[in-house]
């Protein structure tokens, strides 16, 4: 008997989901594909996932049409954190003499020496590996980094994934946006049905931006979406702050929505370019009922940044500045920074001081504030022994 074992969130199940269950079934000639929505993802621990009882009910709708794939609730009943290796451990017992086969993406294969007993892993089970959205021949040198460290071969499934992410769905939905690209329609309407991942008014408030600017803010919410969880930060406040962070920018300044809002005068004239982070988080506020303090502050520092911000405040800063879609000469530095190490403290003094710099050449006013940001994580970097240098640049 061969049988193989897809493991994950499915927070939703989208169609590269559905799509890699058919061609594992198909490549590997599995007898069976136990779908096991985790409890507990320990590279997750720390992001809320929707219900298990939702998340295995779109997983029956999004694999219903799939021969050979069995939705399995052994993790999500066991609790806790979803180890591989116990979950492997209990199919190994359960089936002592069928070939079973793991199914991870490049990604994941690669992080694979990390995980919780990788060897008692490949003891019981057969890595099989589906690469997503891989350059050809990427399987050679993965293959060969992975013999070198266990003396044990992957299988390749011949599918290269497109680059589809159940966070960018979730931002989707939360954005008010269509999913039907992406998933199957039934799990679409399970998804409206019980308003799983709704952002409440994201949907308004981002109607008042023009259309290049929704998916500015879409691509903001993506990026600090993919990145909240390891910082410790909810998703659904980054995601809130993000969909709403630019609700102000096409607003003329006699709009409805502005009516009682006065500029700030504390830090010295406001800048042009920079009035709209103000008067979005009053937007936010008093139109869209948006009450917590650290999203309207995420929101009311986005362009300027402040001394002494929120995890929540730098992470939206960054992700406005680093958004796929921007261009600039160091925005791939500053894009590898923001990706490394435990927290944006790094990224945050490099992308302030070239901030101050780009302005101070273009001879563009520079709001007090944001050189005050500035010498503050300057000061608490080199507190800290990380002095990453910047101003010496």
């Amino acid at each position: 008997m061969r049988i193989g074992i897809f493991g994950g969130s499915f927070d939703p199940v989208h169609n590269e989901h559905v799509r890699l269950a058919r061609e594992t079934i198909e490549c590997l000639q599995l007898d069976r594909l136990f779908i096991m929505p985790a409890h507990t993802p320990p590279h997750k621990p720390d992001r809320v996932l929707s219900s298990n009882q939702d998340r295995l009910e779109m997983c029956r709708l999004g694999f219903a049409n799939v021969n050979g794939a069995v939705v399995c609730d052994y993790e999500i009943n066991n609790g806790g954190t979803s180890y591989t290796y116990l979950t492997c451990r209990y199919f190994r017992e359960l089936y002592p003499n069928a070939e079973i086969f793991w199914l991870v993406g490049t990604d994941m294969l690669r992080d694979f020496p990390t995980w919780k007993n990788p060897t008692s892993i490949l003891n019981d089970v057969t890595l099989a590996v589906c690469g997503r959205n891989e350059k050809e021949g990427w399987w050679e040198k993965e293959e060969e980094d992975f013999y070198r460290i266990f003396g044990k071969k992957f299988v390749r499934v011949d599918c290269n994934g497109a680059d589809v992410s159940s966070t960018k769905i979730r931002v989707l939905a939360g954005a008010g946006m269509s999913l039907t690209d992406f998933i199957d329609k039934k799990v679409v309407e399970y998804i409206e049905k019980n308003g799983l991942y709704n952002i409440p008014n994201a949907k308004e408030a981002l109607s008042l931006e023009k259309q290049s600017r929704r998916e500015h803010s879409a691509r903001v919410a993506w990026m600090a979406a993919a990145r909240a969880s390891k910082l410790k930060i909810s998703e659904r406040k980054a995601i809130t702050s993000a969909l709403f962070h630019d609700c102000a920018k096409n607003l003329s300044p006699d709009s409805p929505y502005l009516k009682g809002f006065i500029l700030p005068t504390e830090w010295g004239e406001v800048p042009a370019s920079v009035w709209h982070q103000f008067a979005g988080a009053y937007v936010a506020e008093h139109s869209f009922g948006v009450e917590d303090e650290d999203i309207l502050n995420a929101i009311r520092y986005h362009t300027s940044g402040r001394p002494n911000m929120s995890a929540l405040e730098k992470l939206i800063f960054l992700a406005d500045m680093l958004e796929e879609a921007r261009s600039y000469d160091c925005v791939d530095l500053l894009r590898g920074l923001f990706h490394k190490g435990k927290d944006l403290n790094e990224c945050l003094e490099v992308a302030l001081y070239e901030t101050l710099r780009f302005l101070k050449e273009k001879n563009a006013d520079v709001y007090p504030l944001t050189e005050q940001a500035y010498a503050y994580i300057k000061e608490e970097n080199e507190n800290m022994g990380d002095n990453y240098g910047t101003g010496n640049q």
